[in-house]
């Protein structure tokens, strides 16, 4: 199997900080250039960051098309294994798929200590025919759904139709489960999203066990809300969000 290098500015990740570490994720097709923006400022405020490159990501299509969600999962569980054994206290952020595995971890892990997810997706009705398609084996791409002009992810320009079906399947997994998700929470929501319909967030905030659970609104981004006109709201609501937690 060809060996494809990591695109520049979609390398993973680590910033060594204080013992409350921060696990940021990527999403479907994206890289972490995506996430780069809230680890810096995670950082810059003290915590320790961890970012990694889902499996498949930030190389070429082809390399994703022969990964599955599990490889996906196992991504960001190493991260927190990572983060584990040098932090005390846990927050876990992700933007779309990243979101999606997110609430995954917070199913998994009820010791995290609260989660962001970020215009996170558990149903994509434009992709449920794929489940059924074998071909064409590549679509046109989703990524860079953002407002800001000039302002570009750094994303495929294909999707398999294999990841797909991976994505699906990982979606309904997490959806299943939303209920075993405790631990507070903060939603993210582009009010105009081209990639994950909005009512995935309020389903999400609906779903969720957890006591203490919020949603905002972003009236200026698409679906790429980290590289858009609403970065800076998610960066200071999500720090006062860590703080608050880390209070009491």
């Amino acid at each position: 199997m060809k060996q494809y290098d990591v695109l520049e500015g979609a390398e993973p990740f680590i910033y060594e900080g204080n013992n409350v570490g921060i696990l940021v994720s990527h999403g479907f097709t994206g890289s972490t250039q995506s996430m780069k923006p809230l680890g810096d400022a995670y950082h810059a405020a003290g915590y320790t960051v961890y970012g990694p490159r889902l499996k498949g990501h930030g190389t070429h299509y082809e390399d994703m098309e022969q990964t599955t969600y599990q490889d996906w999962i196992d991504s960001v569980e190493e991260g927190i294994t990572w983060l584990k054994e040098r932090c005390e206290t846990i927050f876990v952020t992700g933007l779309s798929m990243g979101g999606t595995l997110t609430l995954y971890l917070a199913e998994k892990h009820p010791e995290i200590k609260g989660i962001i997810p970020i215009n996170a997706a558990i149903d994509i009705p434009a992709m449920e025919g794929a489940k059924d398609q074998q071909e064409p084996r590549f679509f046109d791409a989703i990524g860079s759904d953002i407002k800001k002009e000039g302002v570009e992810e750094l994303a495929y320009n294909k999707t398999p139709l294999k990841s797909m079906k991976e994505i699906i399947k990982l979606m309904a997994l997490v959806k299943d489960d939303l209920s075993k998700v405790t631990c507070p929470a903060l939603i993210f929501m582009s009010e105009e999203d081209h990639v994950v319909p909005p009512l995935n967030s309020t389903y999400i905030l609906e779903n969720i066990s957890s006591q203490e659970k919020d949603v905002i609104s972003m009236p200026n981004s698409y679906h790429v809300a980290t590289l858009d006109h609403d970065q800076h709201l998610i960066i200071e609501e999500s720090l006062k969000f860590f703080q608050t937690q880390l209070e009491k």
